[in-house]
C-alpha cells in the first residue's frame, strides 16, 4: 500500500517533484564540481612542489645563510692568458657551487640518525659557466690635419716636431659568448630519493650504483635538444668529458638540472671534497614533519630546515589565485546553494502538504494515524531527493569531464625565496647571498579527478536533502486533523 500511494502521487505531481529535485541537483552537482576541482588544484600543486625538490622528498636540509658582511659573498673571476696570435680562441671555465654554501658530507648521516626520518640522501648543486672569445687589437689612424712633415721627427715618432704621434685608435675590443649551465651531484647508491625522481629516463638507462665515481652522465631531454647531445656521445664540464648514458624528461616540464653526474664527480669537478649543498630528506610518518623538522633544527646547528609546506607558500600565479578561490569561494558557494536548495525542498514540501490537507485529512479520517502520514509525506521527499541526487552527479560528472578535456592552462610562479631552489634547496636554486633564487614559471594543466568519496558525499547530500524536505513536509502533516478535511469539503 505504501509503494504504490507513493508511485501514484509521484507522478500526480511530477512538475512539484522535478523541481524539488532539479534544486537539490544544482547543489549536489556544484559541490562535486567543485570537489573535483580543488582535488585537480591540489595536483598540480603537488606536481609542481615535485619539479622542485623530487618525488617523495618531504623537506630538504641546506647551509643556513650567512650573516650580512660575514664574507660569504663571493664573485665568479675569470682570467685569461696573454696571447700574440690575436686570433686565437680565449677560453675559460668556471664551477661554482650554487649559493656558495655547502655542508659536511657527514651532516647527511647525521639527519639520517635523528628520530621519524626515513631516509636522507645528499647532493651537491653546481652552476658552470664556460667563457670562450676573442680579444681584436685596435687600428692606428693618423690624422689627414697632422701633415707629412712629421715623419722622422725627433724620436723617429710621427706627427709633428713633439714627436708625439696624431691620430687614434680605432676597431679592436672583444667578442665573448658565455655558456651557462647546472649540473647536479646525486648519489647514484640512492635514487629513490632527490630532484631525479621528478623525471623519467625517456632514453638510455640511469646510474648503477657502481658508477660513484664514473665519468658517466644524465642529461635533460631539453638541454640535450638544444646541444645536440644524445646518448653514447659525450658532454664536458670543466675539461672533463663524461659518458652520456641517458637522457631524462621532467614529468613537469621543469628539469631540476641540465647534466647529472655522480656525487663524487661533481665533487671533484667542484674542488668540494665530502661536500653538499644539499640533504633531502623523507619522513616515516607524513604527519611527524613538523616534529622531525624542529629535531633537525635542534640538534643541527648552522642549518635551514625547509619543508613541502614552506615551499608551498611561495607559489604564486594564476594556479594559486585558482586554488584559493576553489577553496574558499568555491566552497562557500556550494555551502550556500546547499543550504538554498534545502530549504526551498523543505519549503515547497511543506506547501505541498498544505494543499493537500482535504487528502490526508480524509485519509486520517479513514483510520490512518499521524505517523503513517508523516511517513508518506517523508518517503515522498526521500524520492524526489534520491532523484535530485542521480540528477546531480550526472551534471557533476559531465561537468569535470569538460574542465578535464578542456585543460585549462595555469600558470606556478615559483618566487624568489630562501634556501636553494625554489625554497627547498634544490639543484636549480640561486642561493647566493640572502640564499635568493630567481623566480620560474611553469605552465600545469588542470584536470578535475572524481573520487568515489566524492560521490559518496553527493548520495549523502540527496539523502540529506529528502530527508530535510520530508521533515518540513511531515511536520506539517502530523499537524493536520480530520475536521480540517470535512470543512474544505463541505
Amino acid at each position: 500500500m505504501f509503494f504504490t500511494y507513493l508511485r501514484r502521487e509521484l507522478r500526480r505531481r511530477r512538475k512539484a517533484a522535478l523541481v524539488v529535485a532539479s534544486g537539490l541537483a544544482l547543489g549536489i552537482a556544484l559541490v562535486i564540481i567543485v570537489s573535483s576541482v580543488s582535488s585537480g588544484m591540489n595536483k598540480a600543486q603537488d606536481k609542481v612542489l615535485e619539479s622542485l625538490y623530487g618525488l617523495g622528498t618531504d623537506m630538504t636540509v641546506t647551509k643556513a645563510a650567512a650573516a650580512p658582511g660575514s664574507g660569504g659573498n663571493e664573485r665568479p673571476r675569470f682570467e685569461f692568458d696573454a696571447k700574440d696570435d690575436e686570433d686565437e680562441t680565449q677560453s675559460t671555465d668556471r664551477v661554482m657551487v650554487q649559493g656558495f654554501q655547502t655542508l659536511a658530507a657527514t651532516t647527511v648521516d647525521k639527519v639520517g640518525k635523528q628520530d621519524g626520518v626515513a631516509e636522507a640522501v645528499g647532493g651537491l648543486s653546481l652552476t658552470v659557466m664556460k667563457v670562450d672569445g676573442q680579444f681584436r687589437r685596435g687600428e692606428f689612424k693618423q690624422d689627414e690635419s697632422s701633415g707629412q712633415g712629421g715623419q722622422g721627427g725627433p724620436g723617429g715618432g710621427q706627427g709633428g716636431g713633439n714627436g708625439q704621434p696624431q691620430g687614434r685608435v680605432e676597431g679592436g675590443g672583444a667578442s665573448f659568448d658565455v655558456n651557462s649551465f647546472t649540473v647536479y651531484g646525486t648519489d647514484v647508491t640512492q635514487q629513490g630519493l632527490g630532484p631525479l625522481t621528478s623525471s623519467k629516463i625517456t632514453k638510455g638507462r640511469t646510474f648503477k650504483a657502481t658508477e660513484t665515481d664514473a665519468k658517466v652522465a644524465v642529461v635533460d631531454s631539453a638541454y640535450a635538444k638544444e646541444k645536440e647531445l644524445a646518448v653514447g656521445k659525450t658532454v664536458t664540464v670543466s675539461g672533463t668529458k663524461y659518458a652520456i648514458v641517458g637522457v631524462s624528461t621532467a614529468d613537469s616540464g621543469d628539469a631540476a638540472a641540465n647534466v647529472y653526474i655522480p656525487l663524487k664527480q661533481a665533487q671533484t669537478v667542484a674542488d668540494s671534497k665530502d661536500k653538499v649543498t644539499t640533504v633531502y630528506v623523507q619522513a616515516s610518518d607524513s604527519q611527524a614533519i613538523d616534529t622531525v623538522k624542529a629535531a633537525i633544527q635542534k640538534n643541527i646547528s648552522g642549518t635551514t630546515v625547509t619543508t613541502s609546506a614552506d615551499l608551498a607558500d611561495t607559489v604564486s600565479g594564476s594556479l594559486s589565485t585558482a586554488s584559493d578561490l576553489a577553496s574558499s569561494v568555491g566552497k562557500w558557494l556550494s555551502i550556500a546553494v546547499l543550504v538554498a536548495a534545502f530549504l526551498v525542498a523543505g519549503l515547497l514540501t511543506s506547501s505541498a502538504v498544505s494543499r493537500r490537507v482535504r487528502e490526508f485529512g480524509t485519509l486520517k479520517a479513514l483510520g490512518w494515524k499521524s505517523g503513517r502520514v508523516t511517513r508518506q509525506v517523508v518517503g515522498e521527499a526521500l524520492v524526489n531527493g534520491l532523484m535530485g541526487g542521480v540528477l546531480g552527479i550526472a551534471v557533476g560528472l559531465a561537468g569535470a569531464y569538460i574542465v578535464t578535456a578542456v585543460s585549462p592552462t595555469l600558470t606556478a610562479q615559483l618566487g624568489s625565496t630562501g634556501g636553494g631552489r625554489g625554497g627547498m634547496g634544490g639543484p636549480m636554486g640561486g642561493g647566493g647571498p640572502g640564499r635568493q633564487t630567481a623566480s620560474k614559471t611553469l605552465d600545469i594543466a588542470l584536470t578535475a579527478p572524481v573520487s568515489l568519496t566524492t560521490i559518496l558525499v553527493a548520495v549523502g547530500l540527496a539523502v540529506a536533502g529528502g530527508l530535510i524536505a520530508g521533515a518540513f513536509g511531515g511536520w506539517r502533516a502530523s499537524r493536520l486533523r480530520p475536521a480540517d478535511a470535512l470543512r474544505r469539503v463541505a
